[in-house]
């Protein structure tokens, strides 16, 4: 009789060779990790606790029973990143092309069980093939199962997806149902339907990379959030991002110990925003002055990048960072740029972020292209969001606060609890130019010297709107400083309201323009 524990051992290690070593060199010559590498450099040495290492495929179809494939093409299980615990799933090119059939599915969905019952962050590590076609309707129907487990999982506990290979078809969604998508550059593609079905379909020729790969994603579809240069890369942000994020909705963001923190009164801030409000600047400036040091880490930064979000520290707590970007269409919100914060906010929001905004906004891009493309719509979605959001929510206006933008990025009739501004600030429904135009047109048409006119009542309405100090007298700004205080000053403000406790109507879920 064969000795019990040998036995164990013996299929161990079968079970791990065809799921990890098995493909190694399939994986390296295509420049890829294994499942079991991806796993190894993503959680803390040893911290790794596998289940269903021996579940197989039930299928017997199209000689199906006839291969053994322990694991069933993804390696599953929970591990800790930084000492805090997470679920992981990594899917396994070299068995089985990492496609996806019932117990493959079934081994997704129970990871994912795992991380609700458990309040963890949740990693999906995609490299597959896309549906099993064996398996049929049972393999779309496991698809279901995890899209809608993503869904339940939404806002409840963070889950993130790291694409190292194709996902196609159905996969896709899965990763876009969930808070944040990472690619690596030349590795990672993902698109609904292949180029060889656009061509047969439209005639359109078009490679893989053109269509689904990192930097299609992140910069025009705006599907990626993060882009790393290699698996390595890749795997040292995902560390980073959840040191910033709580286990769940129920807990509070981590503390970190204390770092290199600039000095509450920091002169550099006096020169970064210029007095001309045409003049561009870099808004990332402001935000590397003000947070600890080195702890910013910007979401989407190729995409929409007339909009700047990302998360920081104060004092060592996780911020969520928005900021206009005055050096790319002078900072305008326009239709990429609402999607990309309205979303932003709503995950700040879902996981007890405080928010602080960087303002220098001078409204919603104008044009046929916009309008007709529902900048209305996608304008709405911001208003929505940060209405919705109970966190704090913290403003500081630093030069142009323009119309609906002023409103939805510094209004407190959405609900901010501290708006702070700079002397330069400008704050009225648009710009002393347009506004002059409008109000004294006739003063402006009848008069013998018109430009001379135009120039005075443009001063006249500069003088009386456009300074923060009218927005102040009427309680609609806390209070006027200095730029070099602006870290004093948010450290009292998310003081003040980090007990903030704010009721909503009771209901099912809010309609959220989409």
């Amino acid at each position: 009789m064969p000795d019990p524990i040998e036995e164990l051992r013996r299929r161990v290690a079968e079970a791990e060779a065809l799921g990890g070593r098995a493909s190694e060199e399939r994986q390296h010559k295509q420049g890829k990790l294994t499942a079991r590498e991806r796993l190894g450099l993503l959680l803390d040495p040893g911290s790794f606790a596998e289940f269903h290492l021996f579940a197989e495929s039930r299928s017997s179809d199209f000689g199906m029973d006839k291969r053994h494939s322990p694991g069933d093409g993804v390696v599953t299980g929970s591990g800790r990143i930084g000492g805090q615990l997470v679920f992981a799933v990594a899917q396994d090119f070299g068995t089985l092309g990492g496609s996806l059939g019932e117990t493959h599915a079934q081994k997704i969905v129970h990871a994912i069980d795992l991380a609700m019952k458990a309040g963890c962050p949740v990693i999906q590590i995609l490299d597959s093939g896309g549906a099993r076609i064996q398996e049929g309707v049972r393999a779309l129907d496991g698809y279901a199962r995890i899209f809608e487990r993503n869904t339940q999982a939404s806002g409840v506990i963070p889950q993130l997806s790291v694409i190292l290979g194709p996902c196609a078809g159905g996969a896709v969604y899965s990763p876009a149902i969930t808070d944040f998508v990472f690619m690596v550059e030349g590795l990672s593609k993902m698109f609904i339907t292949g180029p060889d079905v656009i061509k047969a379909v439209t005639g359109e020729e078009v490679s893989f990379e053109d269509l689904g790969g990192a930097h299609v994603h992140s910069a025009v579809s705006g599907n990626a959030h993060f882009v790393a240069r290699d698996e390595r890369e890749c795997f040292e942000m995902i560390r980073k991002l959840i040191s910033f994020l709580p286990a769940n909705n129920l807990d509070d963001p981590p503390l970190a110990p204390a770092a290199e923190w600039p000095p509450e009164e920091n002169p550099a801030l006096d020169t970064i925003v210029p007095t001309e409000e045409k003049r561009a600047y870099d808004v990332r400036d402001v935000i590397r002055n003000v947070f600890d040091a080195g702890d910013f880490m910007e979401v989407q930064e190729r995409y929409a990048r007339n909009i700047v979000v990302g998360f920081a520290r104060l004092a060592g707590r996780p911020i969520g960072v928005v900021g206009n970007q005055p050096s790319h269409l002078a900072g305008v919100l326009d239709i990429d740029s609402s999607d990309k914060l309205a979303r932003f906010v709503r995950f700040c929001d879902a996981f007890n972020l405080p928010i602080v905004n960087f303002v220098d906004v001078p409204g919603y891009l104008p044009g046929t292209h916009q309008e007709h493309g529902g900048v209305i719509r996608h304008g709405a979605k911001v208003l929505f969001a940060y209405s919705e959001a109970t966190v704090p929510k913290v403003a500081v206006i630093l030069r142009k606060s323009y119309g609906g933008a002023y409103i939805a990025m510094c209004g407190f009739g959405l609900g901010y609890d501290r708006v702070i501004a700079y002397p330069s600030a400008e704050i009225a429904v648009m710009g002393p130019d347009g506004a002059a135009n409008i109000i004294f047109r006739r003063e402006i048409g009848e008069a013998a010297d018109p430009e001379a006119v135009r120039k005075q009542k443009i001063e006249e309405y500069r003088r009386l709107f456009a300074k923060p100090y009218t927005a102040a007298g009427q309680a609609l700004v806390d209070t006027i400083i200095e730029p070099r205080f602006t870290r004093r000053e948010l450290l009292r403000a998310i003081e003040m309201t980090s007990r903030k406790r704010q009721q909503r109507p009771d209901k099912k879920h809010g309609n959220i323009p989409l």
